[in-house]
């Protein structure tokens, strides 16, 4: 045989509310401040707060930045791998063979790219292609290093104009162009 229920009394008996009401009836709010007036904070004050809150110019380098520089710094710093030896050894002719290659694979030109370089588009198709694991987040070289260490073959051009911009000391080469777009910002005046 069950227990027996036991009957409240209402609903301060349970702790619980007897009906809901979703009118204005019974409307409850949120304490809140009183709204501040300009009047009430010192000038002296203001300024003092406006120059605690300065917000990094569009020149200074992301955390994102900051860590992918680091990725590609450590890849660089590690000994020369065979790959990286037959990198060094990849011509601008070959490197031009190989994206005439991917290119005429295309139906249509690159319209939107026609003003980029070479490299900057070799290294745009390696971050689109998906084979080779994630873009974002991650070194251009460290990606490729991982892919190769993986067995996915990744393209020894891509290599060589990674070890060529790195020996012009372009930085921007180690990230991929669509992290670049992810953690942008933006200046609204």
């Amino acid at each position: 045989m069950p227990p027996a229920r036991r009957k409240s009394s209402g609903p301060s008996a349970r702790g619980a509310q007897s009906t809901l009401s979703f009118g204005n009836r019974a409307k409850v709010t949120k304490p809140s401040l009183a709204p501040v007036s300009k009047k009430s904070i010192p000038d002296s004050l203001a300024v003092s707060v406006a120059n605690a809150i300065e917000t990094p110019g569009p020149e200074a380098p992301t955390t994102a930045e900051i860590a992918i520089e680091e990725q590609a710094l450590t890849e660089v710093a590690k000994p020369k791998t065979e790959a990286e030896e037959r990198a060094n050894r990849v011509t601008d002719a070959q490197i031009k063979r190989y994206w005439k290659n991917r290119s005429d694979e295309r139906k249509a030109p690159r319209v939107h790219q026609e003003e980029l370089s070479m490299n900057e588009k070799i290294l745009r198709h390696f971050d689109l292609s998906s084979q080779y694991g994630p873009c974002i987040g991650i070194a251009r070289i460290k990606r490729w290093n991982r892919a190769e260490s993986l067995n996915l073959h990744p393209p020894i051009e891509v290599l060589a104009v990674l070890q060529k911009e790195e020996a012009k000391n372009n930085t921007r080469a180690e990230r991929a162009y669509v992290d670049e777009l992810l953690s942008s910002r933006f200046i609204i005046d």
